[in-house]
Formats: structure tokens, sequence, C-alpha cells
């Protein structure tokens, strides 16, 4: 992993993530990339890990958007591959059956606002800024917020924020529902640890179940849909940590999940 530009860490089952490229506002380039696919590989296959945090380094920016610059001479043959990475790392980071909050501390706009929303919770600064410009650059959202960002807050709002390019603040980005939260600056980190401390005291299989159930069975038709919810409820009620949740609830106590 490129540890200069991704800045990984793990305590206490919580497995923070950094972008760290604050120079150019943490914009994604292929080494960015690379190193972010290999960080969340860790966070799916590390049982220690129980939740993460994704953010970007300094006060400016989550992720500006794509590096331009790299865009700009990407020769024409090397686009599909180019792009089908991002989406891998994208879907890799919606997948990873634990819980993601990307702390969005400033800009997140292009290809970092879907980074944002391929995590399962937003939580963004009051001064935060969320927009996908492509249209600006005589491109698409390409990364997946064609897809994402419509299931997020609708079409109608989705086109006119992919149509005009321009951005909405934090406050309207929680009225739509794109982020979950919205708090001052200086309590951002603070809200994301003490979130991100929760999730990773919770039941690591309930958390996954819950997620797969919502994001894969969320896809399927309602009938399908409920078969994968009940799949999933029968085979979490044979697991260790049901009998330790519902014993600790009834003898008033507080539960340690261990993932089995």
């Amino acid at each position: 992993m490129t540890e200069q530009r991704v800045l990984c860490d793990l305590e206490q089952g919580v497995f923070q993530v950094t972008i760290n490229n604050p120079e150019k506002l943490n914009a994604l380039d292929s080494a960015i990339i690379g190193a972010l696919e290999e960080a969340f590989r860790r966070a799916t296959d590390d049982p220690e890990v129980r939740a993460v945090v994704l953010t970007g380094a300094g006060p400016k920016a989550f992720v500006a958007g794509a590096d331009i610059t790299e865009l700009q001479v990407l020769d024409p043959s090397r686009v599909e591959p180019f792009v089908q990475r991002a989406h891998r790392l994208m879907d890799g980071i919606e997948s990873c059956g634990k819980p993601v909050i990307a702390a969005v501390n400033g800009y997140a706009l292009g290809g970092g606002l879907e980074l944002a929303m391929a995590c399962h919770l937003r939580i963004a600064s009051s001064t935060a800024l969320l927009g996908l410009p492509e249209v600006k650059l005589a491109l698409l959202p390409g990364y997946g917020g064609t897809q994402r960002l419509p299931r997020l807050v609708g079409r109608g709002k989705a086109l006119m924020m992919m149509l005009t390019g321009e951005p909405v603040t934090a406050a309207e980005a929680l009225a739509s529902g794109l982020v979950n939260r919205v708090v001052e600056p200086d309590e951002l980190e603070a809200t994301v640890q003490q979130l991100a401390r929760k999730l990773a005291n919770s039941a690591p299989i309930a958390l996954r179940a819950i997620l797969d159930a919502v994001l894969r069975g969320g896809e399927m038709p309602g009938p399908e849909g409920l078969a994968h919810e009940r799949r999933w409820f029968v085979d979490i009620c044979a697991t260790e940590d049901m009998r330790e949740g519902t014993a600790a609830f009834v003898e008033k106590r507080k539960a340690q999940f261990r993932g089995r």
C-alpha cells in the first residue's frame, strides 16, 4: 500500500482510513484508488475490524474529485479498465460486510461524492459541499454516481444535481437524505468516532446481515428480498452472538459479542 497517500490505523475495532493528498484536495488518482482497494481488502478480511471510518486529510476536503490531470491524458484504450477499477473499489466498500462511515470534512465532489455514497453512512461538516459536477467537464459521473445518487435522494433531485453540476450544502444534503447527520466542523471527528465505536461494539454478524439484506436484498423483487432476509434470520438465530445478545437482555447486562 502507498502508506503516504492512504493512512490506516486500527484501534479498538475501528479501522480509520485517511486519504492523504491534501495538496490536491485529496483528489483520487490511480495510486490512491489502488491503496484504497488494499485498505478495504484488509477491512473485509480482518476479523479485528468491526467498523470503518473513511475521511480525507486536512480541513478543506473529503475528496474534491478525480485527478483531472490524470484523466486528461488517459489513453482512450485505457478508459474502460480505469473505470472498472474505480467501480471495483466502490463495490468493495459497499459490500465489505463492515459498516463504513464517511466523515465528510469538506468538499465531496465528483469521484469524492461517489466514494462517500459507496459508504453506508455519511456524517458531514456543516461547511461541506457535495456534488457531481462532471457535466461541466463534458463527462458524466462514472464511478457509480448515476446509480447511487438517485437511490439516495430520488431521481428528480439526482438529475438536477447531475444535469446542472451544481453542489449542495450540507444542510441541503441532510434534507434530501444524502447525508445522515450534519455537525459543526470541530465536532465531526468526535461524532464519527463515537458512532464508529458504537458500531464496533455491536454484533458483527448481525451488522453484516443487515447490510447484506438491505443492499443485496433491496435489489431483488419483493418476495425474493423477503426470502433473502428470512434466510439471514434463520442463520443468525444459530449464532453464539444471538444467544449472548438475548441472554444479556434478559439478564439486564451488557452483551459481549465475539462474531461467532
